[in-house]
Order: structure tokens, then sequence, then C-alpha cells
């Protein structure tokens, strides 16, 4: 949603905020779901305004998606005070409800600030439990939504996130113990971390707690989001997202996390909804192709081969 705001010089209309974003957003062909970001797009007006400007552009809301406000820069779910923490919980809570008056059910938490600089500067026992326990509380308040969280091996906010990796992520929502907690997996993320993407969406998928995905791509570079169009850099492991996920039957939308900044924002994401088409198509072959034999036999010119057939 945020990217409609690039480029407002190609709008047919004016761009002043996310009223008019949602509008920008109804002219991209294919697309028909909009996340959210809660609490900064609620400021101007409310849930059932939000609600009627979807409505208006025969959109729906996929999922609210969270980000603390920068008050929380010393931690949000592991903040060192608890007054802090309880409001943290509190505005996640917050965004369950408001996700129920958008007609979803889903809350992706991404902390921009849950995580820590330096060597012996957080007790990460104790910082673990601290979200463990939290979201514990939120799912057990919210049992019709399902909460995501979203993990970030490290930005400028957070050097070392508390949640550094998908098997971290794993961990923890097998330690929360709750049947609507899961996992966002987000491809630039994975990359940032160091993953093999497809890998990483099997080991969740085959735990039934991928709840919800988000496609781009980047140039791998230490610690760099380029959030750059899906397929755009590295075509064969987007196929095998692709794949991925149809073999763990992902029921989920794709959200396109891209930053298009100096290109149309709406042709931009058209171009990523025709890409996830046309490899969703390429990976329905790959079966039929001999897949199975190549792995195997774990024969990577064979499998190089089917790649490059099937792109």
């Amino acid at each position: 949603l945020n990217s409609m705001k690039d480029r407002p010089d190609l709008s047919s209309s004016p761009i002043h905020d996310v009223r008019d974003w949602v509008k920008r957003q109804g002219t991209i062909n294919g697309l028909n779901c909009v996340d959210f970001n809660y609490p900064q797009h609620f400021h101007s007006w409310t849930n059932e305004e939000a609600k009627q400007a979807l409505d208006d552009e025969n959109l729906v809301a996929g999922a609210v998606c969270l980000r603390y406000p920068s008050k929380f820069a010393r931690g949000a779910m592991i903040h060192p005070d608890p007054a802090m923490r309880r409001e943290a919980i509190e505005i996640t809570k917050e965004a369950a409800r408001t996700a129920r008056e958008l007609g979803c059910d889903e809350v992706v938490v991404w902390s921009a600030y849950d995580g820590y600089d330096y060597p012996f500067q957080v007790n990460y026992d104790e910082k673990w439990d601290q979200i463990v326990d939290a979201f514990r509380e939120c799912c057990d308040a919210f049992p019709d939504i399902k909460f995501s969280l979203e993990f970030k091996p490290t930005d400028e906010n957070t050097r070392f996130f508390t949640v550094p990796s998908t098997g971290a992520a794993l961990l923890l929502v097998k330690e929360i113990d709750r049947p609507n907690m899961g996992l966002t997996l987000d491809v630039g993320h994975m990359l940032m971390a160091g993953e093999n993407p497809g890998q990483s969406i099997a080991m969740v998928g085959r735990e039934k707690k991928l709840f919800g995905v988000q496609l781009n791509d980047g140039y791998t570079r230490l610690a760099a989001e380029d959030g750059m169009m899906f397929g755009s850099i590295h075509p064969s492991m987007a196929l095998e997202v692709i794949y991925q996920l149809r073999k763990t039957g992902y029921k989920g939308h794709f959200y396109f996390d891209t930053f298009p900044q100096r290109t149309d924002p709406v042709k931009e994401a058209e171009y990523n909804i025709q890409r996830v088409k046309k490899f969703w198509k390429a990976a329905g072959k790959l079966d039929e192709m001999g897949l199975q034999e190549v792995m195997d036999n774990h024969d990577a010119l064979a499998a190089l081969d089917i790649t490059n057939k099937v792109i």
C-alpha cells in the first residue's frame, strides 16, 4: 500500500493520503487484496471508512500488519519497562480488532525494535520468554484471528533481532503452542538471513504454520533489503518458492513487499502479479517433467536443465 505514494506524477488523480493509495490500488489489474499497516494507516480515518474504501474499489483486506511506533525503539514486546511491554501487547490486540472490522482474520507482526545491538546488552532467555508470553496472551484473547510473526535477521533499527531466522521463528511458534500462531515468510528477509527460501517454506509448510508469504527479490548483500520485483534477480529460486508453496498446499494470499520508488508502482504491481501467475503455471509442470527422479538422484545438472526449460 505504501508504494502507491511513489511516482505521484504518473497518477491520474491526486495522491495525498492512504485513502488515495487505496483508490490507486483499485486501478491495478489482477489485484484484489490489500494489507494495511497498523497503526500508521489508521490515523486519518475509521476502520469503517477504510472498509468502505476497499468496497468502493472491489478490494478486500488481506491482513493487518503491525508496525510499532518509534517510541518503542528500545523494544516492543521485549521493552525493559513493563508498562511499555503492556502497551505493545494492547496495540497488537487493537490490530486484531481492526482486522475483524475490516473483514480479515490475520495480524502480521514485524517489530522493527525487538532485538539488540551488542553482546551482553540483553538477557536472551528473558527476552524470548517475554515474546512467548506476549503472543500467547494475544492468541488467547483473539482465537478467531491468526497471529503471524514475520522474522527479519537485521536492519538499521536492530542489528540482531530476537527472532533472526526461519528456524528460530519456527521454534518460537512451537513454544507458543497456539493453533492461531504461525509465520509469514518474506523472501527478502530469508535471503538476508542466508537462507534458501524454498527450503524455509518447506520447513514451515510441513508444520502447517505458513500463514503468509511476502514476495520480492534482492541482491543478497549483507543486511540489505532491496525490495526488487519478484523473480527479477533469482528466477530459479522464485520458481522453487512457488513450487514449494504449491507442494505445501498454501492457501493464503500473496503480498508483494517491493519498493518501486523510481518505477510506476501500478505497473510494477501488475508485473509482480503476472510473474507469480507464470511461475505458478510453470511450477505445475515440473513433476511431469521428471523432477522427482532428478531429486532422487541429487542431479544438479538435470535440475538446472528442467529449470531452464520450464522458465
